[in-house]
């Protein structure tokens, strides 16, 4: 019998702690014929790579920047929530079919704990922005967006139903769901509307962005007294209910979370085992972002 597959679909996505935290977790509950992996695909060969997934032994897919939207246009059924968004984050293959969901809405309020704030502001446009302002105005908040393409605030604000704002506004949260910070920490301040000194205006800081020792994002709302919350809770609170969807099994979340925050990097996927993206020769593990 080959691998049971599974898989994060991104650009660029060889930064991601999704297979060490999956397959920590899928060795946990025992399923050692189970592989997650990387599949790095650059978004014209978004379509074809999805299509070819099932037939290379694939159950399930992770979504993340830049597929998040593609994913649901190219789904054939998806859960209310996902449309509600507008994007997707799990793919389910079965029976010929691509189910999507969205298990960032459910995973942000998780990592939120009993936090439901009357106030909150998201930074970004994309997939995870998307979710993020759909889950806290369902939890009560008034959210505001920001982005730097202020048409695309504008959008995802009429679609959601929130409001944009044109600068930083206080609120109990603030939401990054932008990839500032992800590849250069110094370009935090300098690309988000945001002054470390402002930080204190947020009870929550919450960052979708992970880093080792934490985003400086994180760092300084920290030193200011916020609460806060980083990109890998939120990445152990979503890939718990991908995990359980695809397995049946129950996710394993104190496995999950030492995998993500563990420093050493997944091993890499035996190449007698796994072969690259379907529909990318080679793959490419070079560049960083992601889940």
């Amino acid at each position: 019998m080959g691998l049971t597959r599974l898989g994060v679909l991104g650009w660029p996505v060889a930064h991601s702690r999704s297979p060490a935290m999956h397959n920590a977790a899928l060795r946990a509950v025992g399923l050692g014929d189970w592989r997650y992996q990387l599949l790095p695909v650059p978004a014209e060969l978004f379509g074809e790579t999805l299509v070819a997934l099932p037939g290379a032994g694939f159950v399930g897919a992770n979504v993340t920047i830049p597929h998040k939207e593609a994913a649901l246009a190219a789904a054939d059924e998806a859960t209310p929530t996902a449309r509600a968004v507008g994007a997707a984050n799990t793919l389910t293959f079965a029976d010929g079919t691509i189910a999507a969901d969205n298990t960032d809405v459910p995973g942000l309020l998780a990592a939120l704990g009993n936090l439901r704030p009357r106030t909150a502001l998201v930074l970004g446009a994309g997939g995870s922005a998307r979710a993020a302002a759909y889950a806290l105005a369902r939890a009560g908040a008034d959210v505001a967006v920001w982005n730097r393409t202020r048409a695309r605030a504008r959008a995802l604000a009429a679609d959601l139903d929130v409001r944009v704002a044109d600068a930083p506004v206080p609120a109990e949260v603030l939401v990054n769901c932008t990839s500032v910070g992800l590849a250069d920490p110094s370009s935090t301040f300098k690309d988000l509307p945001l002054t470390a000194d402002g930080l204190g205006e947020y009870a929550c800081v919450v960052d979708l962005v992970y880093r080792t020792g934490g985003t400086l994002l994180v760092q300084e709302a920290r030193r200011r007294g916020s609460r806060t919350i980083d990109g890998l809770e939120i990445l152990v609170r979503q890939g718990a209910l991908s995990f359980e969807a695809w397995t049946g099994r129950t996710a394993p979340l104190d496995v999950m979370r030492a995998a993500a925050r563990d420093d050493e990097p997944d091993p890499p996927d035996d190449p007698r085992t796994s072969p690259p993206a379907p529909g990318r020769p080679g793959g490419d593990r070079g560049r960083g972002g992601g889940a």
